[in-house]
């Protein structure tokens, strides 16, 4: 009589493996990459080169300190010194991305277990404890110079949404071509949606949380302002929406799995930007906090959302 072997879960398995996804998301990446350096200089493409080597350097360091396998090679660190580097001005002194860097792999990351086991996005993460320590940095940008690839001097330039609080407008040409003040991997909107539909190809993001996340804020906004299409096109071109929702809260590791959980999270996410830049008047970028927000609670919504496992039964049998 043959014996079988029943191994732990799960028992269906993927080719697909991190490295692979990791990659995908690195050359999805490239195009808004490529834009933020011809808009910026070459300062843009010195903090894009900091911030990753730093990212891969400090995750080499802690892998080797602790006495445990690399996972260098996953590709993972690479993401997120590229994500970091996409949220950072190009005025930004050298030491930011590194330090940031450092801190989105450290504190993060590999303190809670490395990739997988992280509850924040470790990217955005770094940026609100940059941003909160060196405000004054994290909110000087320089004036775009498309094709002078020794970049402008520090002018502490309105972003749009500034911009747009003041009174004064970009056209929505601008925002979509990228010709705007802002951090590097935000502007050119073009750029991101081609690396966006770069993800959905590859099926490394599904259309749930950028959906809802977009359609949510877009819906709020829209009511809030009288049904203004105007206005409201130009909130969701401004800012670091379309880089958040399609590259950041669809982060495996600190958004929900499942579908529902996804448009829930999505939903939570549109509500809170909604909220911090049209209710509070401010002109900062809130993008990232709310989805941080999100992050923290996505534990709580997989837990209400997931599907029940089979074979389950209930306390009374």
């Amino acid at each position: 009589m043959s014996k079988y072997v029943v191994s732990s879960s799960p028992h269906l398995r993927d080719s697909v493996s991190t490295a692979r996804i990791m990659q995908d998301v690195v050359i999805a990446l490239l195009p808004a990459a490529v834009a933020g350096v011809l808009f910026f200089g070459y300062r843009a493409a010195v903090i894009i080169a900091l911030s990753v080597a730093a990212a891969v350097l400090s995750e080499w360091f802690y892998c080797k300190a602790s006495h445990t396998k690399s996972t260098v090679g996953d590709f993972s660190a690479v993401v997120t010194g590229l994500l970091l580097a996409m949220n950072l001005p190009s005025t930004v002194p050298y030491w930011m991305p590194v330090l940031g860097s450092a801190i989105a792999i450290l504190l993060c990351k590999m303190i809670w277990g490395g990739i997988g086991k992280n509850f924040m996005n470790p990217a955005l993460c770094a940026r609100a404890i940059l941003s909160l320590s060196w405000a004054s940095l994290m909110n000087t940008f320089a004036t775009p110079a498309f094709g002078h690839f020794a970049g402008v001097d520090t002018v502490a330039s309105a972003t749009p949404i500034v911009s747009g609080a003041a009174g004064g407008q970009y056209s929505i040409a601008q925002l979509m071509l990228g010709n705007i003040p802002g951090t590097i991997g935000e502007t050119c909107k073009i750029a991101l949606l081609a690396g966006a539909a770069y993800l959905f190809m590859r099926q490394i993001i599904s259309w749930h949380i950028p959906a809802l996340f977009i359609g949510t804020f877009a819906a709020c906004y829209l009511i809030a302002t009288g049904f203004d299409l105007g206005q409201t096109l130009y909130q969701v071109f401004s800012g670091g929406l379309i880089l958040g929702a399609f590259f950041m809260a669809t982060d495996y590791s600190t958004s929900p799995p499942t579908a529902k959980g996804k448009l829930i999270f999505g939903i939570g996410c549109g509500l809170l930007l909604f909220i911090f830049r049209y209710c509070k008047k401010t002109p900062a970028e809130w993008c990232s906090y709310a989805i941080l927000l999100m992050n923290v609670v996505s534990p709580l919504i997989e837990r209400v959302s997931g599907v029940k496992s089979f074979g389950e039964v209930g306390k009374n049998g």
